[in-house]
């Protein structure tokens, strides 16, 4: 069981995305299942050892589940196109989330479209230290691996509190604080790949670490 195995099956259940072909398949979903908890308990462990602050997510309490959520999204396919997780997981928010898709996959982390509560702390922390979080999302190696912070639409006014005459006026407009590397299976399935995804989070750890920081606070 692998990684090329794992793209196998979830191609296979995006053509027969319904609850009959999966009962009929539900033990090599488990074994696909059980195949990416264990790279992620290996993943897991690694983290532990480079991160003094890494926050110990085994690959059970990481994966996320396959199912959408039919109730508030009656629109969907039953299952989802990927395999995902979130790694250094205090809460779901703010965690190191992988994904690993059909047709795409990611590694990222930070606040999409936090709550009102979460982003006010972070406005927070850009009005008293804006600088530092500057520094961060300019940094070369940051840019040239993420391109920045991934786009959102930012509000047209201020947020309440502060002036458009504010230094960081364009971060404190932003509605979303999160950056990630977008790569293909093939990535996935080359030899390089877990060494790709310990550099993804070191380059990443600065940033993410701001944001917790601003939302503990």
């Amino acid at each position: 069981m692998g990684f090329l195995q794992l793209f196998d099956f979830l191609k296979r259940l995006q053509r027969n995305n319904h609850k009959k072909w999966m009962d009929a398949n539900r033990k090599e979903y488990h074994q696909v299942r059980d195949f990416f908890i264990a790279w992620l308990d290996n993943i897991n462990n690694e983290l532990v050892e480079i991160d003094d602050h890494y926050f110990n997510t085994p690959g059970r309490k990481a994966i996320n589940r396959i199912n959408n959520n039919l109730m508030f999204h009656p629109d969907r396919p039953v299952y989802k196109d990927h395999f995902a997780a979130g790694l250094d997981q205090v809460t779901k928010q703010g965690d190191f989330y992988i994904e690993l898709g059909v047709n795409e996959c990611f590694m990222g982390g930070g606040y999409w479209h936090p709550s009102s509560k979460l982003l006010s702390s972070i406005r927070d922390a850009i009005d008293y230290n804006g600088e530092e979080l500057l520094a961060i999302v300019n940094k070369k190696s940051f840019v040239d691996t993420f391109g920045g912070m991934l786009e959102t639409k930012s509000l047209k006014n201020p947020p309440k509190g502060y002036s458009n005459d504010h230094p960081h006026i364009k971060l404190l407009k932003m509605r979303s604080f999160a950056a990630g590397w977008t790569f293909t299976p093939q990535e996935v399935l080359s030899k390089n790949y877990d060494k790709k995804v310990i550099e993804i989070y070191k380059e990443l750890l600065p940033f993410r670490r701001y944001l917790n920081e601003a939302v503990t606070v």
